[in-house]
């Protein structure tokens, strides 16, 4: 019998989006076949799919305290996707250790799209220290230091923005964040275009903030 739901491993923007949720908000099983993804945003499920032409069953699950948060999951078996995943440099109980994901350069950012998407943030605010002084945040997150620094240093090489990184003493994540100044020359790079795959929410929070800053230009 042929597998169902079989990947087509062939490198592109959409592609490379759905290894950026995967990276984030996946989780490769230790059976070496089945790959889970998961997502409190229902869109993102649907966006994982049809990047990677798959039309899987969407399971609910429920978590927090009192199981009022709801999250979906799709899995995927696939041997020779599995193989693939693990040989750009995700694993099994990655969280912690990863480290480089091969990605063609050419690619990086659509990945890194699926990073915010998956578990990246970008928060805004007017600063009241300062009249009419309003600021916001872009936001990349790992549990590895490895990985955090491998996305800072890509983006370093390629826009020459550095960031800085955080992490504090209650948190098991370091925070990968760009200013005003900086996010302005990276966003445009991460949403390169009207059509490019990515959560419409945050992409209109994004422009929203965006359209502050050309009003008070």
């Amino acid at each position: 019998m042929k597998p169902q739901n079989k990947v087509k491993i062939k490198w592109s923007p959409e592609f490379a989006y759905a290894i950026g949720l995967i990276t984030t908000d996946g989780s490769l099983s230790i059976d070496g076949r089945h790959i889970s993804f998961t997502s409190k945003d229902k869109e993102l499920i649907d966006r994982f799919q049809k990047c990677l032409g798959i039309n899987l069953y969407i399971g609910v699950k429920n978590s927090g305290s009192n199981s009022i948060k709801k999250y979906y999951v799709v899995q995927v078996g696939d041997i020779n996707f599995y193989k693939f995943l693990v040989n750009i440099g995700l694993t099994p109980n990655k969280t912690m250790t990863i480290d480089e994901i091969k990605i063609p350069s050419k690619y990086f950012f659509d990945f890194l799209r699926g990073h915010l998407d998956g578990d990246g943030s970008f928060y805004s605010y007017y600063d009241p220290r300062w009249k009419s002084s309003y600021m916001f945040y872009t936001s990349l997150v790992s549990a590895s230091k490895k990985h955090i620094l491998w996305i800072q240093k890509n983006i370093k090489l390629s826009l020459g923005i550095k960031g800085h990184i955080t992490k504090a003493k209650n948190n098991s994540v370091y925070q990968l964040k760009y200013a005003k100044a900086e996010s302005l020359k990276l966003l445009p790079k991460v949403y390169y275009h009207t059509e490019v795959v990515c959560l419409s929410r945050k992409r209109k929070k994004i422009e929203k903030a965006l359209a502050v800053i050309d009003e008070t230009l």
